[in-house]
């Protein structure tokens, strides 16, 4: 009996290690992230890093208020919505666009694109050079999480 107690101790380390670079986030855990983040600048926007991995990273984003449009040169938007509402606007064209950081550009709206609804558990991809924005409806609030990843 003690020599199989002594075999499953020393086979335990070897049963339990994560990979490098894995991370798991319980959807328990997601849901109690969907609240207002701590926010110095009073903005509408708060987000919360969760991970670096390397090409991609994890963001927690609350948002109680609408976005400016955004396009990401080389990142493709992965998010998983966690709680409240609004409105994606994808595609289009941004009128009045500028760059704000290297591969990243802003302007104040998405012009012509697709309007898509969004609640809680809706899973989406937006490619890299593709124009979106989300419109909170005033009084609303969204939380959402998006695994940002370098194509």
């Amino acid at each position: 009996m003690n020599s199989k107690l002594i075999g499953l101790l020393l086979a335990l380390p070897l049963l339990g290690a994560a990979p490098a670079g894995y991370k798991y986030w319980s959807a328990a855990e997601l849901k109690s992230l969907a609240r207002p983040l701590p926010n110095k600048s009073n903005a509408a926007t708060s987000s919360e890093n969760l991970g670096n991995f390397g090409s991609d990273h994890a963001l927690m984003v609350h948002r109680e208020g609408s976005g400016v449009a955004e396009l990401h040169q080389t990142d493709a938007d992965v998010i998983v919505v966690v709680a409240g509402a609004a409105t994606l606007i994808v595609g289009g064209t941004m009128p009045g666009s500028k760059t704000t950081a290297p591969g990243e550009v802003r302007a104040p709206a998405v012009e012509g694109g697709m309007r898509q609804t969004l609640a809680p558990g809706d899973i989406l991809h937006i490619p890299p050079k593709t124009p979106h924005q989300l419109i909170v409806e005033p009084g609303a609030q969204v939380s959402y999480f998006t695994l940002k990843v370098k194509e």
